[in-house]
Formats: structure tokens, sequence, C-alpha cells
């Protein structure tokens, strides 16, 4: 039998701290609408934690992975990239994350793996692919691809009892906008509390998948506004969590092997500038523009006229990007930072066999930002050619990108099948 343990920690803010997000949002959160948390999954001497945070960045995911009981390249660090949660990686997304609550998500990141690992058990898997939502629309593209998998596991101690559920979906956690004021996990929350209450007494586990140009079909720049949207309530979050659970639970159960591994490895992603005027002429436009811009509007103007100052004039080093592929019982758990589009994710699907469940998910061990395919730097848009300003990145990443993070992907899952590796 595999052995394994889930854990829980609450990570909910006080009101009062800045949330992150919304460059439309300038106001701090006012209470919560539903408790934010570290969730981990450790099967063997392998985990997943997932915390209900926009981001978390490399430095601090790696402190996670070294301070907590299991072997650091055993671990992924993954964030939901809910937009209802504070602020949580240091000079990313425009705010300065608060230190007091930083060092508390990075502590309760390690306790609930620790806590995880001690309550591991002898534990049977199955897992099974749930039926497509409909919920996912590519808001690039009308029409354009989709990651519409929708893969479960279900852990069971040796009495019957299920400890815990896993899934994973490729949604943007953007159904509320930015005129929330409530600490939320968005849709998550519901699919989390859908599967619990099927499955008294386990633990869900959500990880958000390759979402970059993904949500429910609504573009980036609606998101530019503070006005309400009854498309964008806690209803309509609720009827989308609740319909993916949905989806979820009709998987079929199949047994899985005893053995597990994880494979991991770092690749080198280099920058391109697509900006072409001076960063002193586009900071003196940006605030011109901001003088007389609607309240939204001019926020956004203001981040870029702060990037243009201060982070464009720099020169970007290249960044090292982990990718980790845990295998549990034949299951790959393909783990990628920051914001990737569906076409990386199906490139790493076909690979591993297109009817094999497989979950494959961002914002692991980073978030960097926009990881966009060769294929779209042609189109331009808010991802291409302006979200790296509000991430604090002084240029967007290179064509190829993406490319080489599924190629390292792909390589890693070859060398986990069969179990080879950390068991």
């Amino acid at each position: 039998m595999i052995r394994a343990g889930v854990a829980i920690v609450d990570i909910t803010p006080p009101p009062g701290l800045a949330m992150s997000g919304f460059a439309a949002r300038t106001l701090s959160a006012k209470g919560a609408h539903d408790a934010l948390t570290a969730r981990a999954v450790v099967v063997g001497d392998t985990a997943v934690v997932v915390a209900d945070v926009i981001g978390i960045d490399a430095a601090t995911s790696a402190r996670i992975r070294q301070r907590c009981v299991l072997p650091a390249e055993n671990v992924v660090v993954a964030a939901l990239h809910n937009h209802g949660g504070p602020v949580s990686m240091a000079g990313r997304l425009s705010i300065a994350a608060d230190p007091t609550y930083s060092e508390r998500l990075e502590d309760a990141c390690i306790a609930a793996i620790d806590k995880a690992a001690a309550a591991r058990r002898p534990a049977t898997v199955t897992v099974g692919q749930g039926s497509d939502p409909g919920i996912a629309r590519n808001r690039r593209h009308p029409g354009g691809p989709v990651d519409t998998s929708l893969p479960l596991l279900r852990i069971r101690a040796a009495d019957g009892g299920v400890i815990a559920v896993v899934t994973a979906y490729a949604c943007h956690p953007v159904v509320l906008a930015a005129d929330n004021l409530l600490w939320t996990a968005d849709y998550p929350h519901f699919v989390r509390r859908a599967l619990e209450e099927a499955y008294p007494g386990a633990v869900a586990l959500f990880m958000t998948g390759c979402v970059g140009d993904a949500n429910t079909g609504h573009s980036a720049h609606a998101s530019i506004s503070l006005a309400e949207n009854p498309d964008r309530s806690f209803t309509a979050a609720e009827r989308i969590g609740r319909k993916i659970a949905e989806a979820a639970l009709g998987a079929a159960e199949q047994p899985v092997s005893n053995a597990v591994s994880a494979r991991n490895d770092t690749v080198s992603l280099t920058f391109e500038r697509r900006e072409a005027e001076a960063p002193e002429i586009l900071e003196k436009r940006w605030r011109n523009d901001a003088s007389t811009a609607e309240p939204a509007r001019k926020s956004l103007l203001g981040y870029w006229a702060d990037w243009a100052r201060e982070i464009a004039p720099t020169q970007p080093e290249p960044l090292a990007a982990r990718v980790t592929v845990l295998d549990w019982g034949g299951v790959p758990i393909v783990s990628l930072p920051g914001e990737i589009f569906a076409e990386t994710a199906l490139t790493i699907r076909t690979s591993l066999g297109a009817d094999k469940p497989a979950f494959v998910i961002g914002f692991a061990d980073d978030n960097p930002g926009y990881i966009p395919p060769a294929n779209e730097f042609q189109f331009g848009g808010y991802e291409i050619d302006e979200a790296h300003r509000y991430y604090g990145m002084a240029a967007t990443f290179a064509p190829g990108s993406a490319e080489t993070l599924a190629a390292c992907a792909i390589r890693l899952a070859s060398e986990t099948s069969g179990g080879r590796g950390a068991a």
C-alpha cells in the first residue's frame, strides 16, 4: 500500500491588508467570505501543498521545501492563484507584501506539509477522468483551445474511508472581480466544499491548471473596472464550482500502483522587451493619461508609470524556472511556474497520452507572470504586451520559453514513468 496523509492550515488574513490580483482595486479587504487555507497531500515521501494566494515566489517556495520534513526535491509548492487573497510575493504585482503575513504564509505551508507527513497511513489510491464541465473559455481567441481535463484522485485509508480527494481544472479563479473586498478562494472554494460534502471527513485539494488564457469568458481588460457584474458574484462562483465538482465526481475509479517518484530540473528563461519607446517617454505619457482617467484606469496607469521609472531601465537577468513531475502510482503531476497557456498544457498531455488521467498545473514553485507559447506573440494583448509591468518584471518572457518548459516537463515525465525515482 501507499502511505498518504493530508492536512489543512488556516491562512486567512485579518481585515485591512491589501488584496492582490487586480490593478483596479485599491481598497483593502474588509472581511472574509470563506477561509483561506494551505492544504497539503503527502503520498510516500512526496507532497503537494496549495495555498490560497495569487502566487508564492521562488525564494519563498525554496525555503518551504528546505524547511519541511520531506526531501526538498520531492515537494511542490503551488498557489491557487485566487484574486481574492492577500499580497503574497515580494516585489511582484506592484503592492508590497506585509512581512508579518509573508512569514505566516511560509510557516503555514511548512506546517501543512509536516502535519500531512505525520498523518501518513496505509492507503489506496484510485484515479479517474471527470467529464468536461464546459466552464473554461479561451479569453484571447473565441473558440480557441482550453484544457478541459478534470482528473480526480480518491485516497482511501485501510478501512475504506476517503481521506483526500484531489482534482485540478484550468480556469482562472477570477469569477469575483475587482469590486470584491472579501477574502475568498473564488470558485475553487465551492469545488472543494462540494467534494468534501460528497466524502464527509475527507480533505479536498484543488490545483489550478494552465489558465494563462482561460477564464469563464471575459477578457483580461474587463477586469480593469470596479463595476459590479452579476456574472462575477459569489452566486456565480458557487454555481461554477459545484458544476466542476459534479463533473469530477462522475469520474470512474481505476486503481494505481504503489510506486511513487519525483523528478525535477531547472531551465533558464530569457526575456524580450516589447516596448519600443524609451521608459521616460512612456512614464510621461502614462502619467498624463492618468490625470484624466477614471479611477480604475488611473490606478493601472499609475502602476505602469512607476514601472517605467523604476523597473524598465534595468536589464533583466535570465530566470531559473523549476519544473517538477511527481508520479503517484503512475499518475503524473506536472508542475510548472507562472501563468501557462492551454496550448502548452495540451502539448504535454499529448506526450503523456491524451486519454491518460494526469495533472498539469501552473503557479508551482514560483509565479513570475505569463509565459505564452511562441505563436501567441503575433497577437499581442494584455498577457503578451502589458502584464509584465504589473508583475514587476522588466520585460516579457522571450518566445520559446513555454516550449522550453514543456520540453523539460516531457523529459521528466518520461524519466518518472513506471515509478522510478524517490520512493
